[in-house]
């Protein structure tokens, strides 16, 4: 066979849509990443906690990639496990989130947030924060508690979804208590510019935490075609931009179409050290 010039950029263009169908639909998705931050005077063996962020897990199976997920989580041995939002995405499916939690070693302290899914889903959240509760998880909505780890206290700041929900940084902040470190938990980070508006000079924050954009999901060589409303301007990784620093996670699962491109899914670890 004689190849031309056209028929070798056709096959070509075939190849590499092929070769990206597979890596949208079967590896990017199944695939987690793990970022390491080292905050403060923090290092790979001097820390005063270790925190790692799960986000956007839209659970529907608990499939191969979940059940190392935990495993992981075992391994790493965090302090405090969170959760930011859109875990599930449709009323029947709690029970699987159930089964993944159960995955995870019960002593690990977890603390959840509710993002738009737990609302457009439907989902019942009495059973939902059940579900949580029985696993060692506290779910916040428009709520500040503090923890204890290694004679250091951390208070979490939950509020609730900025699109399905009420978020109410104001109210969350009327059970803050003074602690070492301050993580506020948003799972809409266009959210973020109210919060840094809002939060009195009184009342530091480490930095935020959110998800909902999953990096785009579909990344096409930088142009992102597509983020969900409530991503504002953002999309993944540091922003430090209103005053107070966030990190918006790519998530772990996929939401609309079962793909994901050039925006590997995620878990985020973080070492804090003052």
């Amino acid at each position: 066979m004689t190849w031309t010039k056209r028929r070798f950029i056709k096959t070509g263009l075939a190849a590499a849509t092929g070769l990206a169908a597979v890596d949208s639909f079967w590896i990017e998705p199944f695939f987690i990443e793990t970022n390491e931050f080292f905050l403060g005077k923090s290092s790979a063996g001097k820390f005063d906690m270790k925190v790692v962020q799960v986000s956007d897990i839209h659970i529907h199976s608990v499939n191969h990639q979940l059940k190392q997920l935990a495993q992981q989580l075992n391994t790493l041995k965090p302090d405090l496990i969170l959760i930011t939002g859109d875990a599930v995405d449709e009323a029947g499916n709690i029970h699987l989130l159930n089964t993944f939690l159960r995955l995870i070693n019960i002593n690990l302290k977890k603390v959840a947030i509710l993002g738009n899914w737990e609302y457009w889903g439907r989902i019942d959240l009495t059973a939902l924060k059940h579900t949580y509760t029985e696993n060692n998880c506290d779910l916040l909505v428009n709520e500040s508690r503090q923890y204890s780890f290694r004679n250091k206290t951390i208070a979490l700041t939950g509020v609730d979804d900025y699109i399905g929900g009420t978020a109410d940084i104001d109210f969350a902040l009327t059970t803050y208590r003074k602690s070492d470190y301050h993580i506020i938990l948003n799972h809409c980070p266009q959210y973020s510019e109210t919060i840094a508006t809002q939060v009195p000079k009184t009342v530091p924050v480490d930095f935020i935490l959110s998800g909902h954009t999953h990096g785009g999901q579909i990344n096409l060589f930088g142009f992102v075609p597509f983020t969900p409303r409530g991503s504002g301007k953002y999309l993944k990784g540091w922003y430090n931009d209103n005053a107070l620093n966030m990190y918006v996670s790519k998530g772990v699962g996929t939401s609309i179409l079962p793909a994901r491109f050039m925006a590997r899914a995620e878990i985020a670890v973080f070492y804090m050290a003052t």
